[in-house]
């Protein structure tokens, strides 16, 4: 894991079918990923590109990631230091460009509650991914929470463990040997 696992982060609420021109706007896509992720949900939280902090966590209600395929959307995620993503359900394709570049992310429980569960815009969180637990402590009136999500299937934890799938392969085909001249004739 990284430095990361176990740290308190800022959680940023957000309800259902954030899409993928929310996160990386489409105006934006001919230039690089930097201005890009200055622009960064800025239709719906202007503050979150120049505020989020590395560390922070996303939390979105259903159908998080859903429009293109564009896989600028997890990439400005990653670039402003968002830690995980936890949602109800993603987009199939955001689901697995997010893996692919190295970006967890968690499905919450599908309860019948609010799609952030009871968390507070703002609220600090600490998250353990190994675990896919968030806890969120107690918040003036807010109760102390611990939220279960389904844990990352082993495969896809080791992908985001290598910072996606580019250097997962590069990792695995460098610890292959290498033939021999007479093994490759």
């Amino acid at each position: 894991m990284n430095a990361l696992d176990n740290a308190p982060g800022t959680c940023w609420v957000f309800g259902d079918d954030i899409n993928t021109d929310f996160l990386a706007p489409g105006k934006y896509m001919k230039f690089g990923i930097e201005t890009i992720a200055r622009h960064c949900l800025e239709d719906i939280a202007p503050a979150f590109a120049a505020s989020v902090r590395p560390g922070d966590i996303v939390i979105g209600g259903k159908n998080f990631g859903t429009g293109s395929s564009r896989e600028q959307a997890v990439e400005v995620l990653r670039h402003l230091g968002v830690r995980c993503v936890i949602a109800q359900s993603f987009a199939g394709l955001f689901y697995r460009n997010g893996f692919n570049l190295g970006l967890p992310l968690l499905i919450g429980p599908k309860s019948a509650a609010s799609p952030a569960w009871g968390i507070a815009d703002q609220a600090q969180a600490q998250l353990d991914l190994a675990q896919a637990t968030l806890k969120v402590p107690r918040q003036g009136p807010q109760q102390a929470l611990e939220l279960r999500c389904s844990p990352i299937p082993e495969h896809l934890l080791t992908l985001v463990n290598d910072g996606g799938l580019v250097p997962h392969l590069r990792k695995r085909l460098a610890s292959r040997p290498h033939p021999t001249p007479e093994e490759t004739a």
